[in-house]
């Protein structure tokens, strides 16, 4: 009965208005049928009321400035990962069927943090080792699956609705949003994600935590306590004497070494994951998001980022393709005139952020028919960015992250394309490869000479000949139903002759106008 819950016709109505209003304002409509969109206020309080899956979702979809008019986008980003803990009684459950026997010698039972997918405690170990222990919230897994089998139902039915490219964009959105928060609700794997992340960086000086593995399972995560100060707490940071610059730089370039050298990184780093300690020493908490970058990915952001700094707006437009955000086969003259406009509104140092944001709305405007697209790569990464911007505009005024990871780039460009650390080992690298090299330029050599030499077609390209054959073919389709369908009404009763007669003209003009 538990479980029946989630599916009550009231959540789901819930959901279907949420996204009725989703698909109202990215199609630019006022109404569907007699239904309105949901105001901005009404849209955030439902989405509330839906938890964990559904804040999240709108976290993500608050970074596509495309998608949504200003008024939404504002109220989306208010919408926080915070809610009530659990009571007393499902509390003392998890609990003990995260640990049999009770290792602590003290644990609070009042959380310091309550989030959507579980709150955390403060306890002692046996040696007074002082500890912080993640509680998973009861029927968590159950209800994100739940969500997720109702949320693919909804897309399925407004899939038909949306042009090629924005519907391409939603899925990757929905997709990959699935994968993470299963992902997410599984304290097992959030403890190997700290895991990895701490030998995979442990050259970086920043600070993670220490995972206590025996005393740990899907049920609870218990870490060493990190205290320090919220990277958006101003006020105690200044009071310290911390030197805040030199904690942002150490936060860009760690990023950029995570999502352009590394491929491999932190993708909720909010506020209240990222701490400053008194010594200024930064440290990052919670790694449920965890995110890996496909190196071909990573080398077109690389070239996005260049082509952004040399405002070669056309080689801008190339390496978007690359990344899957722009469509294989839009206007590059267009979108090179596009991109001219908005670097010209982030460049102008006279704007503040308001008037810069209002250009930017001003000019997307003008271009949502342009084929955009997000690929599931790009999800995470843009939402990165957009925090780390906002961290960095917290101490930082028109703070510019571009500009700060420019310079860590041009130093990191070869280690990011794969080379090695210096010359010497570059040298012995390619030496190694060079006998396999010369075999594979032999057999392309041969096959030249036969005639047989294959070619592949990226997946970008795949996709465009795809949605222009899906379009080509739609006529003949739709037209070839029609006539079959008045050949069947003709066979199932002569009497309805005048309806078939006018279901296979109807056919006919759908193949002659096609």
């Amino acid at each position: 009965m538990q479980k029946w819950r989630y599916y009550s016709p009231l959540r789901i109505l819930k959901v279907f208005r949420v996204l009725l209003t989703l698909y109202l304002l990215i199609k630019k409509r006022t109404r569907f049928l007699y239904m309105h969109p949901l105001t901005p206020d009404a849209l955030t309080e439902t989405i509330s009321d839906l938890g964990a899956s559904f804040i999240k979702l709108a976290q993500v979809l608050a970074t596509r400035n495309d998608f949504f008019p200003p008024n939404y986008l504002e109220k989306l980003k208010t919408l926080h990962d915070e809610l009530p803990p659990m009571d007393e009684k499902r509390m003392k459950q998890v609990f003990n069927r995260a640990f049999r026997d009770d290792p602590f010698t003290r644990f609070e039972k009042r959380p310091i943090a309550s989030a959507s997918i579980g709150q955390v405690h403060q306890a002692w170990l046996d040696d007074g080792t002082r500890v912080a222990v993640k509680l998973r919230r009861w029927g968590i897994a159950r209800r994100v699956r739940a969500d997720i089998r109702i949320l693919n139902s909804f897309n399925r039915l407004f899939r038909p609705l949306f042009s090629h490219y924005t519907k391409h964009s939603i899925e990757a959105v929905i997709s990959e949003f699935s994968v993470m928060i299963l992902k997410e609700v599984s304290l097992s794997q959030e403890r190997a994600n700290l895991q990895k992340f701490s030998e995979v960086y442990a050259d970086m000086d920043i600070r993670f935590p220490k995972a206590f593995d025996a005393l740990s399972s899907d049920d609870a995560l218990v870490m060493r306590f990190e205290e320090g100060f919220r990277f958006d707490d101003k006020a105690a940071i200044e009071a310290a004497g911390i030197e805040i610059r030199h904690v942002i730089e150490k936060l860009v370039h760690f990023y950029t070494e995570q999502m352009l050298v590394r491929g491999f990184f932190h993708a909720d780093p909010h506020p209240g994951n990222l701490l400053v300690s008194p010594e200024g020493e930064l440290i990052l908490l919670d790694f449920g998001m965890v995110k890996r970058i496909p190196n071909d990915t990573r080398v077109a952001i690389i070239e996005l980022i260049k082509a952004a700094n040399e405002r070669d707006y056309e080689r801008y437009v190339s390496a978007s393709k690359r990344l899957g955000t722009v469509a294989y086969d839009a206007p590059t003259a267009e979108l090179a005139e596009f991109t001219e406009r908005m670097f010209d509104i982030f460049n102008n140092d006279a704007l503040d952020s308001a008037s810069m944001q209002q250009l930017a709305f001003e000019v997307l405007e003008q271009t949502r028919n342009l084929p955009f697209k997000l690929p599931q790569e790009a999800i995470y990464i843009l939402r990165v960015s957009a925090i780390i911007e906002g961290l960095g505009t917290t101490y930082i005024e028109n703070f510019n992250g571009v500009k700060d990871i420019l310079p860590i780039l041009q130093r990191n460009i070869p280690r990011a394309l794969g080379a090695k650390e210096t010359l010497l080992e570059t040298v012995i690298d390619e030496l190694k490869r060079m006998p396999l090299d010369l075999q594979a330029f032999r057999e392309t050599i041969y096959r030249i000479s036969d005639g047989d030499l294959p070619v592949e077609l990226s997946r970008l390209q795949m996709e465009s000949l795809q949605s222009h054959l899906q379009e080509a073919l739609k006529p003949f389709v739709t037209g070839a139903l029609l006539i079959f369908g008045s050949l069947f009404l003709l066979l199932l009763d002569p009497a309805l002759k005048s309806y078939a007669i006018v279901l296979f003209g109807a056919g006919s003009l759908r193949l002659i106008f096609r």
